[in-house]
This record gives C-alpha cells, sequence and structure tokens, in this order.
C-alpha cells in the first residue's frame, strides 16, 4: 500500500469516525445539556470567601466546594473540547480526503508537496485536539457521579452485620462522592432496569431515597447503619428504565472512536511528512 493511499484512508477514518462521534456524543448530540452555562468562577469565589470570612483550610473544602470546582472544570472543559474537536477534525479528514481523491485520480505532482505539509499541519492540530478531548472524556466518564447511590451487581448497598438490626454500608469512605456511581459504572445492569432483580426481595428492605430518613442517606455519614431485622441486605431503589446505561455508552462510543480518530491523525501527520519530503503521492 502506497503511501498516498494511507493517507487518504487516514483522512477518511478520521471523518467518519467523527460524523460518528457528533451523532452520538453525550453533549453533541443534545443527550448532556447547559454544560456550557457552568459558572465556574463563582464556585472560585465562593472558595475565596469561606478561607477568609470562616477560615476554612483547603482540608476542610476538598470534599465540598474544591470537589465541585474540580468537576465543573471538567464538564465544562469536556464540553468546550468536544465541539471544538470534533469540529475541527470533521474539517481535517473533508479537505485531507479531498485532496487525497484528488491526487489518487489526477496526476497533480506540482501540489503532492503541498498536500503532505497541509496532512502534517493538520494531522498534528487533530491530534493535539483529539488527544485533549480523550483526557477530559475520561476523566469526566470516571470521576463525576450523577448522585444514584453506589450498589452491587445484586442492587446492594449494605449488608448485614453480626449484630441484630445493624448493616455495614458496602461502599462507606471518607470521601461521600465515593457511595455515589460514577457515569462509568451507570452501564451496569444493576443501574438500569431489570424487571427480576428485585424479584424475590421484601419491599422492606428497599431503600426509599426520599424517605426520611432513608437508609442510603445514613451511609454518608456511618459505615454502619440501622435497619430492617428481617433483611439480610439493603437494597437500592430499582431504576425504572435504562437512561443510564444510553448516557455511559455514549461516553464511552465516543472515547474509544476518538482514540481511532487520534491515532489516525498520527497517521495523517507521518505519511503527510512523507509525502512532503519525498514529492511522491
Amino acid at each position: 500500500m502506497n503511501k498516498g493511499l494511507i493517507f487518504f484512508c487516514c483522512a477518511c477514518i478520521i471523518l467518519v469516525f467523527t460524523i460518528i462521534n457528533l451523532s452520538v456524543g453525550p453533549i453533541s448530540s443534545g443527550r448532556i445539556r447547559d454544560l456550557d452555562t457552568l459558572n465556574c468562577k463563582k464556585i472560585k469565589d465562593d472558595i475565596d470567601r469561606a478561607k477568609k470570612e470562616e477560615g476554612k483550610t483547603d482540608d476542610d473544602l476538598k470534599y465540598g466546594l474544591k470537589w465541585k470546582l474540580d468537576e465543573c472544570q471538567r464538564e465544562k472543559g469536556m464540553n468546550d473540547m468536544e465541539y471544538t474537536s470534533f469540529i475541527f477534525n470533521v474539517v481535517i479528514g473533508f479537505i485531507c480526503g479531498l485532496l487525497g481523491l484528488l491526487h489518487l485520480f489526477v496526476d497533480k505532482k506540482e501540489y503532492v508537496n503541498r498536500t503532505g505539509l497541509i496532512g502534517l499541519c493538520c494531522g498534528i492540530v487533530g491530534f493535539i485536539f483529539s488527544f485533549v478531548y480523550i483526557i477530559l472524556n475520561g476523566l469526566v466518564y470516571t470521576t463525576v457521579d450523577i448522585r444514584i447511590i453506589k450498589r452491587d451487581g445484586d442492587g446492594v448497598f449494605a449488608e448485614k452485620t453480626g449484630t441484630s438490626g445493624q448493616f455495614k454500608c458496602l461502599y462507606y469512605d471518607e470521601n461521600p462522592h465515593k457511595l455515589h456511581a460514577t457515569i462509568s459504572d451507570l452501564i451496569k445492569k444493576q443501574y438500569n432496569y431489570d424487571k427480576d432483580m428485585y424479584k424475590n426481595v421484601d419491599e422492606d428492605c428497599i431503600d426509599d431515597p426520599y424517605g426520611s430518613p432513608s437508609f442510603s442517606s445514613q451511609c454518608f455519614s456511618s459505615e454502619t447503619i440501622a435497619g430492617p431485622n428481617k433483611c439480610e441486605n439493603l437494597y437500592a431503589k430499582p431504576e425504572n428504565g435504562i437512561d443510564n446505561k444510553d448516557l455511559s455508552d455514549r461516553f464511552l462510543t465516543t472515547l474509544l472512536l476518538s482514540l481511532f480518530v487520534c491515532l489516525a491523525n498520527v497517521g495523517l501527520a507521518i505519511f503527510g511528512f512523507l509525502i512532503f519530503r519525498s514529492g511522491e503521492f
């Protein structure tokens, strides 16, 4: 396979995969909205105010305002880079693909060096934007929680201890955010509708997140909580839809496709350089 054909194939991969990303991306598809209006500056001001007026330290704020600020910056950064990366890669794929197609069918040797230089520059720019987007997507995918209590494969978030009526929270941690599922967790069956999962579970053993107080809410302040003595486990409230899986699938799909786009941009840059140096397509 000659350099020109590989150059053309890389451009086509970039174009096709990015068009798919535009249609399934969590932000570009409209699945997640309003990230562009997040006010991270306001959170920064709240942190400064808490330190100055209340004498708070970074340790005092690390699971509160500072955690919120990190999430805000990651989400806003991903929002901006998703549009930027996708738009640039569509343009790069189209231009380089068109140039490659013309050279494959039309003998224009005087323009080969320019095409190679364009491919080299476009590949570098596309790689940078794609790589930054992959990092931000991965951070949001694996660290941002959506306020859904974490549970095991059977929907259990607390199991009975040896003491009567006492239950141990499976995911209790000093960091309260660890008790929430991340977006990457939502692809699992326990976070989506499954009619058979709670088939033989007593309703009294299923958490009511809006109860007063709910079992799950107690796990945020104590590793051991009180519950019905007749229960062996405490179960999270079952989900009624598959929206969680849809969201997680979109993140994972764009992450994987963006990785291929990133590699295709590397190929575009390498073969663009080889074409530019040799003067042959």
